[in-house]
């Protein structure tokens, strides 16, 4: 079991890293699955939009894209999140910043639990798994 954080072009420290691994351990766990190996790589909206132009095939601006290795009940995946996007919606959704980010760090988790967002009610049901887990943060020491 591996968690692990590391940036590209952004000058960024994840505030609460193990923390951080434990809440997302316990998440994956409360699925019944166990933490593979989750790789999270924070970076600037010009690194991003690359990755999502040359793996994906999309030429759109977005806060997260993840790439699911999953093997069976074992969770594994790389979660690249743009710290520029996650401000930017933090401020539209007049949210804190680290609850935005701990928002779009759960949702890449919950891709990989299976949990689609491409119809409204996949994203109704992404919504409330996301708030689930949100509400889990304050149980973890």
């Amino acid at each position: 079991m591996a968690i692990y954080f590391s940036t590209e072009n952004i000058d960024f420290t994840l505030p609460s890293q193990e923390k951080v691994k434990k809440w997302v351990t316990h998440i994956v766990k409360m699925q019944g699955k166990r933490v593979g190996e989750i790789n999270y790589l924070f970076c600037d909206d010009a690194y991003l939009i690359e990755v999502n132009r040359t793996y994906l095939n999309h030429d759109t601006y977005t806060d997260i894209i993840t790439f699911d290795y999953v093997a069976g009940n074992i969770i594994s995946g790389d979660i690249f999140i743009s710290i520029e996007r996650v401000k930017e919606n933090a401020r539209l959704l007049d949210t804190p910043f680290e609850h935005e980010l701990h928002r779009v760090i759960i949702h890449g988790v919950l891709h990989l639990l299976g949990q689609g967002d491409k119809s409204e009610e996949e994203a109704k049901a992404m919504r409330g798994k996301e708030e689930a887990a949100l509400a889990e943060w304050n149980t973890i020491i």
